[in-house]
């Protein structure tokens, strides 16, 4: 985990590549856990019989699913200290190359792409690379912004 004791730390950070999270295991379980709270309930996603007859052989995770995934690789990866507040500010990009097959294991790798001066603090560019055990390319590409505050 990188640790930054304070923004002007982390000002320094842009280019620096964090690694890779924890391998996050995708149940089928966790699949129909976020069709509930989505509301999203594509039979690719929650019907093993019928995903198992359709274009991926098995029910894959919606790519919102790996997407909300990127909290809990940020967390893992980078903290800085001495702030007020870390507030999740959007996402510039997002695709999602390759399926996640139920079962499978995801992890993310993190660049600080860059660090720029917002009021009242930083706004923190991430690219972030989603992989997958049952995947030859990743899952998900994006950057997300992040904005870390000062009182």
């Amino acid at each position: 985990m990188a640790v930054f004791a304070s923004i002007d730390e982390l000002r320094s950070a842009a280019g620096t590549d964090l690694g890779s999270s924890e391998w996050v295991l995708v149940t089928q379980d966790r699949i129909d856990t976020f069709a509930d709270c989505t509301e999203d309930r594509q039979w690719i996603h929650i019907d093993p019989r019928r995903a198992a007859e359709g274009p991926f052989g098995a029910p894959i995770a919606h790519g919102y699913l790996t997407l909300s995934l990127l909290s809990r690789f940020f967390e893992e990866l980078l903290r800085v200290e001495n702030v007020a507040a870390a507030v999740n500010y959007g996402l510039d990009r997002v695709r999602f190359p390759a399926p996640v097959p139920a079962g499978s294991r995801v992890r993310g790798h993190v660049r600080v792409a860059s660090v720029d001066d917002v009021p009242g603090g930083v706004q923190v560019a991430l690219d972030v690379s989603v992989e997958c055990d049952a995947a030859g390319k990743p899952v998900c590409v994006a950057r997300s912004l992040a904005r870390y505050l000062v009182d």
